[in-house]
């Protein structure tokens, strides 16, 4: 059977038109026994071939279980294992992991791997090329390749044309590669359709002869089918035209897609060596991803293993924790997960996560672990998380287990302003050749397809406008899609415009290009570039790997989350304001627990500012929740979320917490899982053990479900488990109602899951934000407009918010004021609010430095600014508008027609005696002053709020009746 060895897949972006598990699903129908994904200079599409031929197989496997059971006559196939039913029960494709380089000196090799040692000397091939590159690039030389030949066979690209040295232009290249590749070398033979194949292949064959290469077929297939009419688009959107303005760039025919065996004997008559060739050498290569043998850093101290120093630790932490001594149920719980982690072999793991923590720590950087395994004792004593254990949110086992032969998940969230020293130590600790970040694979999705397909398809920008803003309508019913379309003035029937919307839904999905991953690393004890190529990142001194987190996850590799978020930068500078100004020094596990006036604010849905509370949608749950201890801000934190909300989980919780209805449970089994939210699912977790108890899913078939959570949005393949766990629940004595609402909810955690471990450790940020909110409301409005941007609310309304809680508030003041807003004595005994350089729009962060540097005793008039702090008469400008100079005794138009006095740009003279020539001499003015409505105006646009006035103030008059 033929083995296609050179196929393009969708991840040569914008140019392959079929994605890499649809080309594996083919080969399989076709009966390949295996199949080389060979993208340009890319292996980003591998691991998903790799995870569906692993699909595949299992697929084939339990049909033919289904086939045995109930042979010859047996109820019909279920719906999950139809797809099956089409794939050759006697054939499973096997992937061979390759790439397509493409040189700047030489014609394309395919280059397929051999071994381990093969595949690592790809990785670093493509590495050296694209770290020469900018991203997204790869610049390769021939000179790249002859330096690691181990381990690889080359499969050469004749050069397009009449070439010159025999061998389709590799005459002059083969003294080199024969000393390094005798023997693993083919010249491809690869149809062009154009029905001058066969005379183009005999004047090959003779050349190859001649050099002594032997030939090999290959399809060279873009596509797994014909899908000609998308390739065309991808082309167009790559090459920035219409489709109709391709030219030779466009596709000749649909020819070029995966073939079958009977094809390929046809297409090559009288050179059928090359189609059997391709067979035998695939037989040859039998390197897999699964030999991939991911390794942890060691982790381990001078003289103790890394079990040893994990222990060692937990045991400073817990003295650290429990100054008085740990109570016997905490210790028991920290021996269990030490014995349990030592016996899986995870304690690396924990102690690159606590490496991260303590150089962040000893920074002075807040951070807060959370994740599946972070809410434990462990991690607590680690100082990885600050959320107790005696809390009792989390079931270690149920994430960290024997069952599951991959990592915990820990993702730790660092101050938004300062990650990237956190980042930049992970680069020194370990190395740019062991550490990296994961690549996000972009897709195409809704208005983005609809915006570049129509473009391409040559489409006006308002009918593009059009169709974008009716986004809804084109994924549902043909009739509604006509409809809407009518609404909007299109025609339904028009064939261009059908075109369009036929493919917009094809190319929905598609990868378009790779970014990065907001923070996830990759790091290995050895060469990261031999697990994986490693490339630039648009970002300065970032390089990413080019595997995405599913990947990464299919293959069993340790990832670390280092996140960014804003409220822990708004805590830290609202815990230094508490110390400077109150001699108290707080952290997030030590504030006062439990405070019932934080909980009575809570209550009152006095939340602007709070994390995860703010939202209008929170703010209105919060009076009929009625959160008083710790727990119900967990599950405050989880019930507004697609989740619960889609499974009509919100109203039931909350008549049940009230007493308006009794709490009940399905089954005495799913009172365990479900007792603590009074028998409603509300977290990620109950929904995965409600499919393993309620629905009878195997840990295999539940996994499979979690992971299809992660990736809802980019494959959409919740909903294939619905009829599985529908008949699991029958089969098991539950109510329709209540198993179809439960895999609602499932489908909603697809949009948004939110588990009870991430809950619990957001919740204790919730908790501190009220916290200081309440106690310290002006610190709170001070560190929250100090963290700006962040949060639902802009600055007006923070400000508006504090002066309702009795915080002076005080303008921006050149003599006052600093970069950042500050807390200053209000003359009271109470500390009043002064707003800082930072409020004014356009003013940069030095040149607040400089007013601040230079103020000395303070500035009297507004030339003091250019003389002394040497400021530009643009940033003078900026200040006078601001209003920045009223202590002065200017107003806002006076301080502004003083700083248009001064002249230009011109720099400060060096000697000169008499500063006022500098100065334009301008007569005296009278200006008429501003009216409050006037100021008000101007104060938004200088620094988005005003002190005088609300704007609703001043229309009130006019919007209430007589």
């Amino acid at each position: 059977m033929f083995a296609e060895l050179s196929a393009q897949s969708n991840f040569t972006f914008l140019t392959g038109a079929s994605h890499p598990e649809e080309y594996m699903a083919e080969a399989c129908a076709l009966g390949h026994p295996a199949l080389a994904i060979a993208d340009d200079n890319s292996v980003a599409g591998i691991v998903r071939a790799h995870a569906a031929a692993r699909s595949i197989a299992r697929e084939v496997r339990e049909r033919q279980a289904w086939d045995s059971a109930h042979a010859p006559i047996g109820p019909p196939c279920p719906p999950e294992l139809a797809r099956s039913a089409s794939f050759p029960l006697c054939n499973v494709p096997r992937l061979i992991p390759a790439a397509r380089l493409l040189f700047a000196d030489a014609p394309p090799i395919t280059v397929l791997t051999r071994d381990r040692t093969g595949w690592g000397n790809l990785c670093r091939i493509l590495s050296a090329g694209r770290l020469r590159a900018a991203k997204g690039d790869c610049h390769l030389t021939l000179s790249d390749l002859l330096e690691r030949p181990e381990g690889l066979h080359l499969l050469l690209w004749p050069q397009a044309g009449q070439s010159p040295g025999g061998a389709g232009g590799w005459g002059p290249h083969m003294d080199a590669l024969t000393r390094r590749f005798d023997g693993q070398m083919h010249l491809l033979l690869t149809p062009a359709y154009d029905g001058a194949d066969a005379r183009r292949f005999d004047t090959l064959a003779a050349e190859a002869a001649s050099l002594g290469l032997p030939l090999l077929a290959s399809a060279a297939p873009r596509m797994h089918r014909n899908r000609r009419r998308l390739a065309d688009v991808l082309s167009a959107i790559r090459l920035r035209c219409r489709v109709d303005q391709l030219g030779r760039a466009a596709l000749a025919n649909g020819e070029q897609r995966l073939r079958g065996t009977a094809e390929m004997y046809r297409l090559f008559a009288g050179h059928e060596i090359a189609v059997d060739a391709a067979s035998a050498l695939a037989q040859s290569l039998t390197f897999s991803l699964d030999e991939l043998r991911y390794e942890y850093p060691s982790e381990a101290g001078t003289g103790e293993t890394a079990d040893d120093r994990l222990a060692r630790l937990a045991a400073e932490g817990l003295a650290w924790r429990y100054p008085s001594g740990a109570p016997a149920r905490v210790q028991a719980m920290m021996q269990h997960e030490l014995t349990l982690i030592a016996r899986l072999r995870y304690a690396p793991y924990f102690l690159t996560v606590h490496d991260i923590v303590a150089f962040a720590r000893s920074r002075d950087i807040l951070c807060q672990g959370r994740g599946s395994a972070a809410n434990s004792v462990v991690c607590y004593c680690l100082g990885i998380t600050s959320v107790s254990p005696e809390i009792g949110t989390m079931v270690f086992e149920r994430f960290v287990s024997e069952a599951r032969d991959e990592p915990p998940d820990i993702d730790v969230d660092f101050e938004h302003e300062r990650r990237e020293e956190v980042i930049q130590h992970i680069y020194d600790r370990y190395g740019r050749d062991r550490a990296g970040l994961c690549a996000t694979v972009i897709h195409y999705r809704g208005k983005r397809a609809i915006r570049e397909v129509g473009r391409a398809m040559g489409l006006s920008e308002d009918t593009i406008a059009a169709l974008s803003s009716q986004l809804w309508g084109f994924f549902s019913s043909s009739g509604l899609e006509d409809s809407r379309l009518r609404e909007i003035g299109l025609d339904p029937g028009d064939r261009r415009l059908r075109q369009t919307l036929d493919l917009v839904r094809e190319i929905d999905g598609f990868p378009r290009h790779l970014s990065q991953h907001v923070g996830g690393f990759i790091i290995t004890r050895g060469r990261l570039d031999e697990l994986v190529p490693i490339e630039n990142a648009a970002m300065a001194d970032r390089t990413v790997i080019c595997w995405d987190k599913d990947d990464i996850d299919a293959l069993g590799i340790l990832k670390v989350d280092v996140l960014s978020l804003g409220m822990l930068t708004c805590i830290r500078k609202a815990f230094d304001l508490i110390a400077r100004h109150h001699g108290t020094r707080h952290a997030l596990a030590t504030l006062p627990p439990e405070d019932p006036r934080v909980y009575d604010m809570l209550c009152r849905a006095d939340s602007i500012g709070v994390f995860q509370v703010e939202s209008r949608a929170q703010m209105n749950f919060l009076p009929r929740m009625r959160p008083r201890n710790f727990y119900d801000l967990v599950i405050e934190v989880a019930i507004i979320r697609p989740g619960p909300i889609q499974g009509d989980m919100v109203h039931p919780y909350i008549r049940r917490r009230n007493g308006e209805e009794q709490v009940s449970f399905p089954s005495d089994a799913l009172g365990a899982v479900l007792g603590k939210t009074l028998g409603v699912p509300l977290f990620q977790e109950q929904a995965m053990q409600i499919a393993i108890v309620g629905a009878g899913f195997t840990p295999d078939q539940a996994d499979r479900l979690r992971r299809s959570l992660a990736t809802f949005k980019k494959h959409g393949n919740v909903s294939e488990f619905r009829g599985l766990f529908l008949r699991g629940m029958a089969k098991n004595g539950y109510d329709n109602d209540f198993a179809e609402r439960c895999f609602s909810q499932i489908e909603g955690f697809g949009s948004y899951g939110f588990p009870e471990s991430h809950a619990a450790s957001f919740a204790l940020l919730v908790y501190a934000s009220a916290w200081v909110k309440h106690h310290h409301p002006g610190i709170f409005a001070c560190a929250l407009l100090n963290s700006q941007p962040m949060g639902f609310y802009a600055p007006a309304q923070i400000v508006r918010d504090a002066r309702e809680h009795g915080v002076t508030v005080r303008p921006v003041e050149i003599n006052a004021s600093f970069w950042d807003n500050t807390m200053e004595p209000d003359g009271h005994g109470g500390l009043a609010l002064r707003l800082g350089f930072r409020q004014i729009k356009g003013l940069s962060e030095e040149d607040a430095g400089w007013i601040t540097a230079a103020r000395g005793n303070g500035y009297h008039q507004v030339a003091d600014l250019w003389r002394r702090a040497g400021l530009s008469r643009a940033t003078i400008e900026r200040l006078a508008e601001a209003d920045a100079f009223a202590a002065l005794g200017l107003s806002r138009r006076e301080a502004l027609w003083a700083a248009r006095a001064i002249a230009g740009t011109e720099p400060l003279p060096l000697f000169s005696r008499d500063l006022g020539d500098e100065l334009a001499h301008e007569p005296a003015a009278t200006l008429a002053p501003m009216t409050l409505g006037e100021s008000v105006v101007e104060d938004y646009v200088a620094t988005r709020l005003s002190l005088k006035a609300h704007p609703m103030a001043l229309l009130r008059p006019f919007l209430t009746p007589p």
